[in-house]
């Protein structure tokens, strides 16, 4: 074997990180190897809006000189003149470097440098005779050296792994990847403004909380050492935020990072982004239409439109959101079963064995009916509910911190939306009434000694803000992740957080 046959990839970027390096060492005895005194006056984007529709001979007129910068991502050399594409955060645009216009030593110097190199260049914008804007080179100057080769692939990053782990690599070879984040942003400065012109203040809340509470989920725990106190990672911000409720704010909303110390999957993330928002005066028939409106505007400032497709299959945003009791739901997306048989506590037992449920496990051992149907829910109707739809009417024994309702025993006035097969958002009138609430907090901490790691604390002070007196209010929760998912047609979680976490890379 010689050595111009590498005798894996590993030794080939080696080898190619070693050259490089031998360049930067050259550079380094020449002056500074990483400068830092350009500053572009024009993207990709600019100059294609500016320009892209001129021919030839107008552009030519115009003599317009600019100064770019990105990196190269292509590179032609053909003897006296050469060709790269330059790649900013805008898009791309070709280069035309001509030894000629840079000088010998310029133009030398240029032909070693490497894809995937930061560089700058100043230069008349012009049209190729193919119609290909371009610029041509006066000047081009190399301001950071790529140490490492880019993946051998031009469309993209093929490897999964690689692109959830070096999400930085992603971005950089992969349109897509750029997009789905560029939507995300379009959608969260959607939501946030959406918020702000309906009378909702911004709010900042802790972080680390003394008790973990507002959402049935385990927490990370961790130590402060100066206040020699347990804490917690939040699971929630909600109890804080109705804390501002009682406080005399009437509206408020967070766009908050959560962290529960659950399994990964393609729709679970340890760490993950959610809005929490809540009104006063309102119950959860208003949050429902409100969180209609929120969710259609998002999709139409995100994507254009209302009307998406998620894995090849439509999603209508723009129609009104189906409402469905959990009863109603299992009728219509399982309609194998008859309502007798959902009133039927040792059926649903049964039936729950059957489909593989843990009914000795905490949680089922204790439930009652309703608990009973929302499994039975879970099991065969949820991943069936394509479109947009609110089930609502959960029962009081898996929804502590809801409302419950005046016109039905055991039942509460909240909702989950469920979309593509997934929850999307969980909202409910507040449970205000804080002897009420402290009875609830009580059951949920029978549940937690019973097993039932998910179930919530005593939160005393919580109890005391309510006994000032909390108005009726209304709150909602929307996952911003899958909410992105579904407006970027992304099947994984990890497509649509920058830096999803993985397990160790050893």
């Amino acid at each position: 074997m010689t050595d111009s046959t590498p005798t894996t990839p590993a030794l080939d970027e080696n080898h190619l990180i070693a050259e490089r390096r031998a360049k930067l060492a050259r550079l380094r005895g020449q002056g500074p190897a990483y400068p830092n005194d350009f500053k572009p006056d024009s993207s990709a984007a600019e100059l294609r809006a500016a320009y892209g529709e001129l021919d030839k001979e107008a552009l030519d007129a115009a003599g317009r000189q600019v100064a770019v910068a990105g990196r190269m991502m292509l590179k032609r050399v053909m003897g006296k003149a050469s060709f790269a594409t330059l790649q900013d955060a805008s898009g791309r645009i070709q280069i035309y470097l001509e030894r000629g216009a840079l000088g010998e030593e310029a133009y030398a110097e240029f032909k070693t440098w490497d894809i995937g190199d930061i560089i700058a260049v100043q230069g008349k914008v012009f049209k190729t005779n193919k119609g290909e804007l371009s610029i041509h080179a006066g000047s081009a100057r190399l301001l950071a050296k790529s140490l490492r080769p880019l993946p051998d692939k031009f469309h993209g990053v093929a490897d999964q792994e690689l692109r959830y782990r070096q999400r930085y690599v992603d971005l950089i070879m992969t349109e897509e990847t750029r997009r789905t984040f560029i939507a995300r942003s379009k959608a969260v400065g959607s939501i946030r403004q959406f918020m702000l012109e309906h009378g909702f203040l911004e709010v900042e809340t802790p972080m680390l909380h003394p008790i973990p509470g507002g959402a049935s989920a385990k927490p990370f725990e961790t130590h402060h050492n100066a206040l020699d106190m347990d804490m917690f990672l939040r699971i929630a911000p909600e109890l804080y935020l109705k804390r501002l409720i009682v406080g005399g704010f009437e509206r408020v909303f967070e766009i908050n990072r959560n962290f529960r110390n659950e399994g990964v999957s393609p729709r679970h993330n340890p760490e993950f982004t959610m809005i929490e928002f809540y009104a006063a005066y309102t119950d959860y028939r208003w949050l429902m239409d409100y969180t209609e409106a929120l969710i259609r505007a998002a999709a139409v400032a995100a994507c254009g439109t209302a009307v998406l497709s998620y894995q090849g299959r439509e999603l209508d945003l723009s129609r009104p959101f189906d409402r469905l009791t959990i009863e109603q739901a299992i009728l219509k997306y399982a309609p194998a079963y008859q309502a007798g048989q959902l009133r039927d506590a040792a059926f649903l037992r049964t039936e729950l064995a059957r489909l593989g449920a843990d009914v000795q496990g905490p949680v089922l051992a204790r439930a009652g009916l309703g608990a009973l149907q929302l499994a039975l829910f879970e099991e065969t109707a949820e991943a069936l509910l394509w479109n947009p739809t609110y089930i609502i009417d959960y029962p009081v024994e898996v929804s502590p911190l809801a409302r419950a309702s005046d016109a039905q025993a055991g039942i509460t006035e909240r909702f989950e939306l469920f979309a593509t097969g997934r929850e999307i958002a969980n909202g409910f009138s507040e449970l205000n009434d804080p002897e009420d609430q402290a009875a609830r907090f009580q059951a949920q901490v029978q549940a937690k000694d019973a097993g039932d790691e998910e179930a919530m604390y005593y939160d005393a002070d919580y109890i005391r803000a309510l006994e000032y007196g909390m108005p009726p209010t209304g709150g909602c929760g929307i996952g911003i992740d899958r909410l992105v998912m579904m407006l970027t047609d992304s099947p994984s979680i990890r497509d649509v957080i920058l830096f999803p976490h993985l397990r160790r890379e050893d």
